[in-house]
């Protein structure tokens, strides 16, 4: 028979110590099971919004989100930038970073490519606004 410690606080079993064979065969078992609560809760947790790899990618390397999003969502710059009542040569700005767009045009944008505003803005330019 296998001798398990347990281990009282303020006369309380808290804690099982088990010997390093029983804890080897059930450590996977306790592993997978983590996994399979949070998986649930990133399921019951989940918006259907996702950011596809590609877009994820480019902003890792740099990229512009707002062109980034907007090719994605398969606009050219002429239907976008007519979508948010701006030129093309402005959206083409704020893609290539010559130019900040403002908030109403970043809303504009972000509304007609069903993304959200944060998602086209990054954390410098955030922070510089607020």
């Amino acid at each position: 028979m296998t001798r398990v410690q347990i281990i009282e606080q303020d006369g309380i079993p808290a804690f099982a110590v088990v010997p390093m064979d029983i804890w080897l065969k059930v450590r996977d078992r306790v592993e997978d099971q983590e996994d399979v609560i949070l998986f649930d809760m990133a399921k019951r947790e989940d918006d259907g919004f996702h950011i596809p790899a590609n877009v994820l990618k480019g902003e890792l390397a740099g990229e512009n989100p707002i062109k980034l999003w907007r090719e994605q969502r398969l606009f050219t710059l002429e239907t976008l930038a007519a979508a948010a009542g701006i030129s093309k040569a402005y959206l083409s700005q704020i893609e290539n970073g010559k130019r900040t767009g403002t908030l109403r045009v970043i809303k504009a944008l972000a509304k007609k490519m069903e993304v959200p505003v944060d998602l086209l803005v990054s954390n410098e330019k955030m922070k510089l606004a607020a």
